[in-house]
């Protein structure tokens, strides 16, 4: 059978054996056709169509499964790539052309379309979110518009507020890292949009739910669902905040003759309103101290502890003072991060230093890759805690 200018005769090639090449009559840099090496364990995604590219027009484009992100690096061949088009290939005369574009009295049996100069490579790196909570914080939802949930319609447009798809769209990460972003975020998909739930509203709605149960005497640790939100229904606090809001500070137990039961988390509950008292600024750790007490819930035990990765404190004086700093609020990518860390402080304790970097995740490097890029590492005598200031 004669394969003559297809690729299909390349792939057919007995070893040892040679084959004539010629240029294809199409020859030339086509600039849209690249080369992109695979690691083995993409190729079903690839060929099922379950991956694409993402960013917009002023980034570099990703390379995304339904998992996984990865950067796409160009690389460079040292030895000359010939691409020889497929024999049903409809976009390509079939007819090639020799070195000094004469016509060959027989069709050459490989004819190359064009010489490839390098590669495409994929680099499996972080999610790109940092764009996510900005895009989120443009319009984060406010405790006025819960009266108008009921009412909202499809046809209204909406400006500053994103769908799944918008989301998609903008943000350099696979659908399954899309989605822990706005988890981690506390977002809310509300009337078709994601959502980012404004302080004060929160703030609402939890004490809210703690009045009510105060009022029906129920345990923190075994809210009943249906009762809870139906009663906040009529207080006007839509179902789904409501749900929201035991999502975001508590946990399902067991239920009980068919009830579903929640239990507020302790720790998220009192981070809560040790963040509302910070709001203003710094504080005296003392007066902090007594105005959490007073904050936090009857049968909930604050401690300083449960505020790692959200304030710092510093000695003026003789007086300790409480400043907010969130881990939350930090970038997520690594440079970035540590340049604001060391602005905040020039030298870290590594207590200190470990609850602001412990999320950072590189794929193929550790914790103590980063610290060694990062940086530097000073510790007098080995009996004292090490230093850590910029590299």
């Amino acid at each position: 059978m004669d394969k003559s200018g297809d690729a299909e005769a390349i792939l057919d090639l007995q070893p040892k054996s040679s084959i004539s090449v010629a240029y294809h009559s199409d020859f030339g840099p086509h600039e849209d056709l690249l080369l992109l090496e695979l690691d083995e364990k993409l190729l079903p995604d690839v060929l099922s169509e379950r991956v694409s590219l993402r960013g917009e027009p002023d980034e570099e484009a990703v390379f995304c499964t339904q998992s996984k992100t990865y950067a796409i690096k160009f690389v460079g061949n040292s030895n000359s790539v010939f691409l020889i088009p497929p024999s049903n290939s409809s976009s390509f005369p079939k007819n090639a052309m020799d070195c000094d574009e004469q016509n060959l009295d027989q069709p050459a049996s490989a004819s190359v379309l064009k010489v490839a100069s390098g590669n495409l490579e994929l680099v499996e790196v972080a999610p790109r979110l940092d764009k996510l909570k900005l895009l989120l914080s443009q319009k984060p939802f406010t405790i006025e518009e819960m009266s108008e949930m009921e009412t909202f319609l499809e046809s209204e447009e909406q400006s500053s507020v994103y769908r799944w798809n918008d989301l998609i769209g903008q943000i350099q990460a696979s659908n399954i890292e899309l989605r822990s972003g706005l988890e981690a975020l506390k977002a809310l998909e509300i009337n078709g949009y994601w959502r980012i739930i404004d302080e004060n509203c929160m703030d609402s709605v939890l004490n809210m739910l703690l009045h009510n149960a105060v009022l029906n005497d129920w345990s923190l640790d075994a809210l009943p669902e249906n009762e809870l939100v139906s009663i906040m229904e009529s207080d006007g606090f839509p179902p789904k905040i409501s749900n929201h809001c035991l999502k975001v500070y508590g946990n399902t137990v067991d239920k009980e003759d068919s009830v579903s039961l929640w239990k507020l988390n302790e720790k998220q509950v009192c981070v809560h309103f040790a963040k509302r008292i910070l709001n203003n600024g710094k504080v005296k750790k003392d007066k902090f101290l007594a105005e959490w007490k007073n904050k936090i819930p009857n049968g909930m035990q604050a401690s300083f502890e449960m505020l790692e990765g959200e304030v710092l404190t510093e000695r003026i004086g003789v007086e300790i003072w409480i400043h907010p700093f969130s881990v939350s609020s930090l970038p997520s990518t690594p440079a970035k991060r540590f340049s604001i860390l060391f602005k905040e402080r020039p030298k870290w304790e590594w207590k200190d230093l470990e609850p602001y970097i412990r999320d950072l995740k590189v794929p193929g490097l550790s914790s103590e890759g980063l610290l060694l890029k990062y940086t530097r590492r000073s510790q007098p005598r080995p009996d004292v805690e090490p230093i850590f200031s910029a590299r």
